[in-house]
């Protein structure tokens, strides 16, 4: 079972919409993920978003791409501040392959949880729209398989 963890793309400043959707910027990296994601043959069975609209967004855009089976869906628990360690206990049971698209800081500290890291330490570093894919071990440790950050989808590594 891999978990694939995506922070939601760039959106709009507060100021102009509350609601901050993606912006013309994170439409485009989210797009450009999506496509590279589904060239290297990325598929999932499941995508959840947090139910903000910019995770709502990023997740629709990305099932374009990646062959889910089933459509989009909403969950609750992976809000920004909302504790990690009942979603990462209900891990143990997941057999198929799911992307979750969340925010800072509850997916830095996911993955430092799940990758047995200490404290308030942050492994990966989450740029918006950036992807992490995580895989579960024969022996029911998690691992970092990769990470993929929008600018390298782009050819604009700067």
């Amino acid at each position: 079972m891999k978990l694939y963890l995506v922070r939601h793309g760039e959106a709009v400043d507060q100021s102009p919409d509350a609601l901050r959707p993606l912006s013309e910027c994170g439409i485009r990296e989210v797009g450009d993920m999506a496509a590279r994601l589904g060239a290297c043959g990325v598929r999932v069975d499941r995508i959840w978003h947090s139910g903000k609209l910019r995770a709502e967004q990023t997740a629709g855009l990305l099932a374009k791409q990646l062959g889910k089976r089933r459509g989009i869906e909403r969950i609750a628990g992976i809000a920004p501040m909302d504790p990690v360690e009942e979603f990462a206990r209900d891990l143990d049971v997941w057999q198929e392959d799911t992307m979750v698209v969340g925010h800072m800081p509850f997916l830095a500290r996911l993955v430092a949880l799940l990758l047995c890291t200490t404290g308030n330490s942050e492994p990966v570093a989450f740029t918006t729209g950036a992807v992490a894919c995580l895989q579960r071990t024969a022996d029911d440790h998690w691992r970092l398989l990769w990470l993929l950050q929008p600018e390298l989808c782009s050819g604009d590594s700067t």
